[in-house]
């Protein structure tokens, strides 16, 4: 017995699958490339300036320090002058914007210029991260695999958000965390169980390729660290962590108000990169700790090493030189600093609560750990993704409950003063709720009065049962009809559904009885003004497929209904007209002759 054809050929999970295997694999090369170059980049410019210029001999050889950022920034300057808007600063809110509001189209440049431009950022001591750098460069991978297949707008979605995992997971050895990554912080937690298959096999296959390169060692070698004493702890880690969140809403705001500063100063803007280096230099010179992405650094406080008057004083340092590279111009992501930053809180306050109860408290490394996940969390508003990232870098599973329960509450207080995350601030700006994505976006801009149909079959609530029926069985325009009363305000609506329970009945009941007492009193209504965003809420919620729409809601006159499909059909309408608009704006700026 043969098989037919179409049973032999893979099916489109199994397709899915396979792209997203090799989206994994080339996610996992390009992370063992990256980190390589940051790492060469580090140690020519950075170690290998220190030596040349003899900065740690001290003296007045220290003041030299700034030259080192400033190098880096002034090798960005080609970059930025060939492909302006694409090299400078924090790039990952404009990524987002691209995957959920936009068409999900990435250059193939991305992975050259995020890979060269971080590396030299990084490597030459200025403060910044590689986590959204590789986000975006997995995620150009995907949206390159999209475009080769010419995929709709979701699964090209779906395939930058595969990449993204791919990128985090080899990038940080963490296969859990880039899937909540991907699922969270890109996807905006829109994801289906049936894209999760795409996560997390991209993530995987990501890790196996750089642990076969790397091996399976974690980023920071930690003691295993183990709650003292549940009753004290649990209040002192919670204690904690509302701190962690304010710090958090600090960090955000600080950010943003000298990227602000930044975009106002009237200097040339190749120039502004260059004085953002120079304060690295200067606040370096005094906290080498802030240069770079820090890890060696954390590595000393998560085992219980730091000093706490130096460890409080790098909070803000780190803040602060995160804030000026990136508002400045250089270019990186803000994981890298969050987790110094988390790392140093829960040293600070680690070490204050083991001074003052010894016998009843971990040592001050354990809350570096804890703060580490808390910070992360309350920053990026991702606590899954901040608890298993910390999990998979440290290969600490015994303080879970703490790490838990601080980053939960940091997410919280955090929220509790600054709605937005550190990614999502440009978009609250301007007046975009980026977690409803571009299809409410659209539906909020459209009012119920442009798709209503003003085509509607009345009846008086004096009517009987037997001119109701003859009625409906001559309509054309719809299931639904408001019933009026005699000066032709809406009193009520009765649908086919009730017009079929009362065939049954025979003539002279039919004849006696009232639409009025048999139709809803109890009427969803809308009117003209409402947007179509509200008019769907009230289609699902209540399961219906017309609303009635009045005047006002005070007066009740009927000027039309509205159906499910009007509301679909205006709202394709405008998305076409949208996109046609973007097209031919992408076309003028692309060629304005």
């Amino acid at each position: 017995m043969k098989l037919p054809l179409r049973k032999l050929l893979p099916g489109e999970n199994t397709r899915l699958i396979a792209v997203a295997t090799f989206i994994g694999v080339v996610s996992g090369i390009l992370s063992i490339i990256f980190r390589k170059v940051v790492v060469l980049c580090h140690e020519f410019f950075l170690v290998g300036g220190r030596e040349l210029l003899q900065i740690d001999s001290g003296g007045w050889q220290l003041l030299l320090l700034p030259l080192i950022p400033i190098t880096g920034m002034v090798l960005l300057i080609p970059l930025s002058l060939l492909f302006p808007g694409e090299v400078n600063g924090y790039g990952f809110t404009k990524f987002l914007k691209t995957v959920n509001l936009e068409s999900g189209y990435i250059k193939g440049r991305t992975i050259f210029l995020k890979i060269v431009s971080t590396a030299l950022t990084i490597g030459t001591g200025n403060s910044a991260g590689v986590e959204g750098p590789i986000a975006q460069i997995g995620g150009a991978i995907g949206s390159l695999t999209g475009q080769f297949f010419r995929v709709s707008g979701n699964r090209m979605k779906l395939y930058i958000a595969a990449g993204c995992a791919g990128g985090i997971a080899g990038m940080f050895n963490a296969p859990i965390a880039g899937i909540f990554f991907a699922a969270e912080i890109v996807l905006l937690g829109t994801y289906e169980i049936s894209s999760f298959a795409a996560l997390v096999t991209a993530s995987a296959i990501s890790t196996v390729v750089t642990r076969a390169y790397h091996g399976e060692l974690s980023i920071f070698f930690i003691p295993q660290y183990n709650v003292v004493n549940y009753y004290v702890e649990l209040p002192l880690y919670s204690l904690m962590a509302v701190f962690v969140g304010m710090i958090a809403v600090l960090h955000i705001k600080i950010f943003y108000y000298i990227r602000d500063k930044y975009q106002t100063l009237p200097i040339h803007p190749q120039l502004k990169p260059i004085t953002g280096a120079l304060m690295i230099g200067i606040i370096g010179m005094a906290f080498p700790q802030i240069m770079g992405d820090g890890y060696e650094f954390m590595e000393h406080v998560l085992y219980g090493d730091g000093i706490t008057k130096i460890m409080v004083a790098l909070i803000f340092m780190k803040i602060l030189a995160t804030a000026i590279t990136l508002g400045s111009g250089g270019a990186g992501g803000v994981f890298a600093p969050a987790l110094f930053i988390g790392s140093m809180i829960g040293g600070a306050f680690g070490s204050i609560a083991h001074r003052l109860l010894p016998t009843m408290t971990a040592d001050s490394g354990a809350y570096a750990s804890v703060g580490i996940g808390a910070f992360l969390a309350a920053s990026t508003h991702a606590p899954l993704t901040a608890i298993f990232l910390l999990f998979e870098m440290t290969g600490n599973y015994k303080i879970i409950v703490p790490v838990m329960l601080a980053s939960i509450i940091g997410t919280v207080v955090a929220k509790k003063f600054n709605e937005d995350s550190i990614d999502t601030v440009d978009f609250s700006r301007e007046g975009i709720n980026i977690h409803e994505g571009r299809e409410v976006a659209i539906m909020k801009s459209l009012k119920v009065g442009s798709a209503i149909s003003e085509d509607v079959d009345f009846i008086s609530e004096r009517a009987n049962i037997n001119q109701l029926l003859e009625i409906f069985s001559q309509t054309t325009s719809g299931f639904y009809f408001p019933v009026v009363d005699d000066s032709g305000k809406m009193t009520g609506i009765i649908s086919m559904l009730d017009v079929k329970n009362l065939l049954h009945r025979d003539t002279s009941e039919r004849t006696s009885e009232l639409v009025g007492k048999i139709c809803n009193r109890n009427v969803i209504t809308l009117t003209p003004d409402d947007t179509l965003y509200t008019a769907m809420q009230l289609f699902d919620i209540k399961g219906i497929e017309e609303i009635p729409v009045v005047e006002t809601l005070e007066n009740r006159w009927v000027i039309g209904m509205l159906k499910r499909r009007n509301v679909i059909t205006a709202y394709n309408r405008q998305a076409l007209k949208k996109g046609i608009s973007e097209k031919i704006g992408s076309i003028r700026i692309a060629d304005p002759e």
